[in-house]
C-alpha cells in the first residue's frame, strides 16, 4: 500500500507533467509515481490500485510512457502480467535524443525551401530554429558524455547509487 507522501509526489507530477508538457495528468502520476514505489517494477493492477485509476487509464499511461522511451515493460519467466518501471538508460529518458532535433532541422529547412524566394524577414523564424536544432544536435552528445562522466564521479564518491535493475527471479533489487 503507498504512503500518502508516494500519492502526493505522483499527484505533483501529474500537475507537473500536464502543466508543463500538455500530458495527461495521468501520464505524470504514473511516472512520478514509479520514481518512489517499492517494488520499482509493478504490474498493471498494482499500479491501478495504488493511483486509485482504471486500469485502461494506467495502460493508457503506460504506452504513452513507453512510446516516450521512460518506462520499460518486462514479464518474468512464468508470469502472465507485465510489469513496468522507469528506464532511465536510453536518451529519451535522459533528454540527450537528438533525432528529435535532427527531425526539427529538417522540418525547418523544409520551411525554408517553401519560403526560397521569400525576403529573408520572412524566413527569419525558420532560419533560426533550423540553426538551433543543429546547435543542439552538436551539443548534446557532448553534455550526455560530460553528464555521463559526472554519474560515474558521484556514483565512485558514493553520492549517487547504482539504479536497480529489474527484477530477477522474482526478487526485487
Amino acid at each position: 500500500m503507498p504512503r500518502d507522501e508516494e500519492i502526493t509526489f505522483a499527484d505533483h507530477a501529474g500537475r507537473f507533467y500536464a502543466r508543463r508538457y500538455g500530458m495527461a495528468p495521468m501520464v505524470g502520476r504514473l511516472l512520478g509515481y514509479l520514481a518512489v514505489c517499492d517494488p520499482r517494477e509493478q504490474s498493471i493492477t498494482e499500479l491501478a490500485d495504488a493511483l486509485l485509476a482504471s486500469r485502461s487509464a494506467i495502460a493508457g499511461a503506460v504506452n504513452t510512457l513507453e512510446t516516450l522511451g521512460l518506462i520499460r515493460r518486462s514479464r518474468s519467466a512464468g508470469e502472465r502480467m507485465d510489469r513496468v518501471r522507469i528506464d532511465m538508460s536510453s536518451p529519451q529518458a535522459t533528454g540527450f535524443d537528438i533525432s528529435e532535433y535532427r527531425e526539427q532541422g529538417e522540418l525547418a529547412r523544409e520551411g525554408l525551401g517553401t519560403l526560397r524566394d521569400a525576403p529573408p524577414e520572412r524566413r527569419a523564424i525558420l532560419l533560426e530554429w533550423a540553426a538551433f536544432a543543429d546547435f543542439l544536435v552538436e551539443r548534446l552528445p557532448l553534455l550526455e558524455q560530460e553528464w555521463k562522466e559526472r554519474r560515474e564521479r558521484l556514483r565512485a564518491a558514493g553520492e549517487l547509487p547504482e539504479a536497480p535493475g529489474p527484477r530477477r527471479e522474482g526478487k526485487t533489487p
